[in-house]
Protein backbone atom coordinates (compact mmCIF):
# COMPACT_ATOMS: atom_id res chain seq x y z
CA UNK A 1 0.00 0.00 0.00
CA UNK A 2 1.61 3.40 -0.73
CA UNK A 3 1.49 5.81 1.60
CA UNK A 4 0.53 9.74 1.15
CA UNK A 5 1.24 13.13 2.18
CA UNK A 6 -1.24 15.54 1.24
CA UNK A 7 0.12 18.97 1.30
CA UNK A 8 -3.54 21.13 0.35
CA UNK A 9 -5.37 18.33 1.56
CA UNK A 10 -8.42 20.86 1.97
CA UNK A 11 -8.34 22.68 -1.20
CA UNK A 12 -10.05 21.31 -4.82
CA UNK A 13 -7.32 18.76 -5.81
CA UNK A 14 -6.26 17.73 -2.49
CA UNK A 15 -9.93 16.94 -1.95
CA UNK A 16 -10.01 14.94 -5.14
CA UNK A 17 -7.24 13.34 -4.15
CA UNK A 18 -9.20 12.30 -0.82
CA UNK A 19 -11.57 10.92 -2.80
CA UNK A 20 -9.70 8.68 -5.13
CA UNK A 21 -8.11 7.62 -1.87
CA UNK A 22 -11.83 6.48 -0.73
CA UNK A 23 -12.57 4.54 -3.75
CA UNK A 24 -9.32 2.43 -4.22
CA UNK A 25 -9.20 0.79 -0.85
CA UNK A 26 -6.13 -1.34 0.07
CA UNK A 27 -3.90 0.85 -2.31
CA UNK A 28 -3.14 3.95 -0.32
CA UNK A 29 -3.21 5.02 3.30
CA UNK A 30 -2.57 8.63 4.11
CA UNK A 31 0.31 9.40 6.83
CA UNK A 32 -0.19 13.19 6.61
CA UNK A 33 -1.93 16.02 5.60
CA UNK A 34 -1.19 20.04 5.60
CA UNK A 35 -3.84 22.25 5.55
CA UNK A 36 -4.30 26.04 5.54
CA UNK A 37 -7.56 27.95 7.34
CA UNK A 38 -10.51 25.16 7.20
CA UNK A 39 -10.55 23.84 10.37
CA UNK A 40 -13.50 21.73 9.57
CA UNK A 41 -12.72 19.93 6.55
CA UNK A 42 -9.66 19.35 7.82
CA UNK A 43 -11.53 17.73 11.25
CA UNK A 44 -13.34 15.15 8.56
CA UNK A 45 -10.14 14.10 6.72
CA UNK A 46 -8.56 13.05 9.76
CA UNK A 47 -11.48 11.14 11.45
CA UNK A 48 -11.35 9.19 8.41
CA UNK A 49 -7.87 8.85 6.86
CA UNK A 50 -6.14 8.77 10.90
CA UNK A 51 -3.08 10.45 9.48
CA UNK A 52 -0.37 10.19 12.14
CA UNK A 53 0.56 14.14 11.46
CA UNK A 54 -1.17 17.40 10.45
CA UNK A 55 -0.17 20.55 9.59
CA UNK A 56 -2.38 24.18 9.72
CA UNK A 57 -1.10 27.85 8.79
CA UNK A 58 -0.37 29.07 11.96
CA UNK A 59 -0.03 28.29 15.69
CA UNK A 60 -3.80 29.89 16.50
CA UNK A 61 -5.23 27.19 13.95
CA UNK A 62 -2.73 24.73 15.47
CA UNK A 63 -4.56 25.71 18.78
CA UNK A 64 -8.07 25.51 17.78
CA UNK A 65 -7.29 22.45 15.67
CA UNK A 66 -6.16 20.84 19.38
CA UNK A 67 -9.04 22.11 21.01
CA UNK A 68 -11.44 20.57 18.27
CA UNK A 69 -9.99 17.10 18.59
CA UNK A 70 -9.84 17.20 22.14
CA UNK A 71 -13.78 17.47 21.79
CA UNK A 72 -14.42 14.94 19.00
CA UNK A 73 -13.96 11.14 19.11
CA UNK A 74 -10.92 10.39 17.17
CA UNK A 75 -9.89 7.02 16.43
CA UNK A 76 -6.12 8.37 16.22
CA UNK A 77 -4.93 11.59 17.37
CA UNK A 78 -2.76 13.12 14.73
CA UNK A 79 0.82 15.12 15.84
CA UNK A 80 -0.02 19.09 15.19
CA UNK A 81 2.55 21.29 13.08
CA UNK A 82 2.32 24.37 11.86
CA UNK A 83 3.71 27.09 9.08
CA UNK A 84 6.88 26.06 7.45
CA UNK A 85 7.69 23.18 9.75
CA UNK A 86 4.49 22.09 9.73
CA UNK A 87 4.59 21.47 6.04
CA UNK A 88 8.23 20.42 5.92
CA UNK A 89 7.05 17.75 8.69
CA UNK A 90 3.69 16.24 6.01
CA UNK A 91 6.41 16.45 2.43
CA UNK A 92 9.58 14.60 4.70
CA UNK A 93 7.25 12.36 7.04
CA UNK A 94 9.48 8.99 6.83
CA UNK A 95 6.57 6.18 5.98
CA UNK A 96 5.24 8.34 2.77
CA UNK A 97 5.92 7.22 -0.36
CA UNK A 98 4.22 9.96 -2.56
CA UNK A 99 4.01 13.01 -1.39
CA UNK A 100 0.90 15.81 -3.23
CA UNK A 101 1.90 18.98 -3.95
CA UNK A 102 -1.32 21.16 -3.95
CA UNK A 103 -0.64 24.06 -1.82
CA UNK A 104 -2.24 27.27 -3.43
CA UNK A 105 1.01 29.96 -4.73
CA UNK A 106 4.49 29.20 -3.55
CA UNK A 107 3.51 28.26 0.19
CA UNK A 108 4.40 24.41 -0.55
CA UNK A 109 7.86 25.24 -2.71
CA UNK A 110 10.12 24.37 0.39
CA UNK A 111 8.14 20.76 1.22
CA UNK A 112 7.75 19.78 -2.45
CA UNK A 113 11.39 20.58 -3.16
CA UNK A 114 12.94 18.73 0.41
CA UNK A 115 10.46 15.91 -0.48
CA UNK A 116 12.01 15.78 -4.30
CA UNK A 117 15.52 15.83 -2.65
CA UNK A 118 14.32 12.83 -0.36
CA UNK A 119 13.70 11.03 -3.54
CA UNK A 120 10.28 11.01 -2.60
CA UNK A 121 7.56 10.60 -5.78
CA UNK A 122 6.13 14.53 -5.54
CA UNK A 123 2.44 15.06 -8.04
CA UNK A 124 2.97 18.21 -8.37
CA UNK A 125 -0.72 20.67 -9.20
CA UNK A 126 0.58 23.97 -9.15
CA UNK A 127 2.19 25.94 -11.88
CA UNK A 128 3.70 28.44 -9.41
CA UNK A 129 6.32 25.85 -7.41
CA UNK A 130 8.11 25.33 -11.47
CA UNK A 131 7.37 28.98 -12.16
CA UNK A 132 9.94 30.17 -9.17
CA UNK A 133 12.13 27.24 -8.59
CA UNK A 134 11.49 24.85 -11.60
CA UNK A 135 15.50 24.85 -11.91
CA UNK A 136 16.07 23.67 -8.82
CA UNK A 137 13.36 21.71 -8.12
CA UNK A 138 14.20 19.42 -11.63
CA UNK A 139 17.99 19.50 -10.72
CA UNK A 140 17.02 17.80 -7.58
CA UNK A 141 14.48 15.32 -9.24
CA UNK A 142 17.25 14.59 -11.86
CA UNK A 143 20.08 13.96 -9.33
CA UNK A 144 17.78 11.32 -7.14
CA UNK A 145 16.55 9.61 -10.50
CA UNK A 146 12.77 10.59 -9.60
CA UNK A 147 10.49 12.66 -11.79
CA UNK A 148 7.55 15.19 -10.94
CA UNK A 149 4.43 13.81 -11.75
CA UNK A 150 2.04 16.38 -13.16
CA UNK A 151 -1.60 16.04 -11.63
CA UNK A 152 -2.92 19.52 -13.12
CA UNK A 153 -5.11 18.47 -16.22
CA UNK A 154 -3.27 20.58 -18.74
CA UNK A 155 0.17 19.76 -17.26
CA UNK A 156 -1.06 16.25 -17.30
CA UNK A 157 -2.48 16.17 -20.75
CA UNK A 158 0.77 17.09 -22.00
CA UNK A 159 2.60 14.89 -19.99
CA UNK A 160 0.68 11.68 -21.31
CA UNK A 161 1.00 13.06 -25.16
CA UNK A 162 4.47 13.14 -24.42
CA UNK A 163 4.45 9.52 -23.25
CA UNK A 164 2.77 8.38 -26.26
CA UNK A 165 5.88 9.33 -28.94
CA UNK A 166 9.45 10.33 -28.70
CA UNK A 167 10.55 14.22 -27.39
CA UNK A 168 11.99 13.98 -31.23
CA UNK A 169 8.81 13.63 -32.46
CA UNK A 170 7.39 17.39 -30.64
CA UNK A 171 8.92 20.38 -31.65
CA UNK A 172 7.11 22.57 -29.63
CA UNK A 173 4.24 22.81 -26.74
CA UNK A 174 2.40 25.35 -25.92
CA UNK A 175 -0.32 25.96 -23.17
CA UNK A 176 -2.18 28.87 -22.86
CA UNK A 177 -3.66 30.73 -19.83
CA UNK A 178 -6.48 28.52 -18.32
CA UNK A 179 -6.96 30.50 -15.55
CA UNK A 180 -5.90 33.40 -13.33
CA UNK A 181 -6.99 36.69 -12.72
CA UNK A 182 -7.43 37.77 -16.09
CA UNK A 183 -9.90 34.96 -17.27
CA UNK A 184 -12.76 36.73 -16.87
CA UNK A 185 -11.24 39.96 -18.78
CA UNK A 186 -12.63 41.15 -22.30
CA UNK A 187 -10.11 41.14 -25.19
CA UNK A 188 -11.28 44.33 -25.90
Amino acid sequence: MKQLSILGSTGSIGRQCLAVVESLPGKFGVVALAAGANLEELMGQIQQFQPEVVSVADARRADQLAELLGERSVARKPEIHHGREGMLAVATHAKADQVVSAAVGVVGLEATYEAVKLGKTVALSNKEVLVAAGELVMAAASKVGRELLPVDSEHNALHQCLRGGTRGEVRRLVLTASGGPFRKTPLA
